[in-house]
């Protein structure tokens, strides 16, 4: 069974950084995209970065040449790099991981929440 555990979360003030990370167990994730999405209560879940297995990436407009999306060797982790934090990005962020090979089957973690505020 896949499963996805964030960390990393927290309070930070406009302009700071905080790195998120995810640890993936209950497969061997050579093969899935993993990556990040966040929501806002309220609203849609919306892509924030995703990381392809042959190292294509995709990051949203509004957090590209802010944040960085990376793997680690072993394939079953996944970071988010955030700088240049601002109120807009506070949401709650939710790990993602997705094998290509299957169709319609989405792993989630549990969320962590990001608050940017002075």
């Amino acid at each position: 069974q896949v499963q996805l555990v964030e960390s990393g979360g927290g309070l930070v003030q406009p302009g700071e950084s905080l790195r998120l990370s995810c640890a993936a167990s209950g497969s061997t994730f050579t093969f899935y995209s993993m990556g990040w999405y966040r929501q806002v209560p309220g609203e849609q879940r919306e892509l924030v970065a995703v990381i392809a297995p042959g190292g294509n990436i995709n990051y949203a407009d509004s957090v590209r040449g802010r944040f960085t999306v990376s793997r680690g060797n072993a394939k079953n982790t996944v970071y988010l790099q955030m700088n240049n934090l601002k109120p807009d990005d506070t949401a709650v962020y939710y790990c993602y991981a997705h094998p290509i090979r299957a169709y319609n089957v989405d792993y989630w973690g549990q969320g962590t929440q990001v608050t940017v505020s002075s």
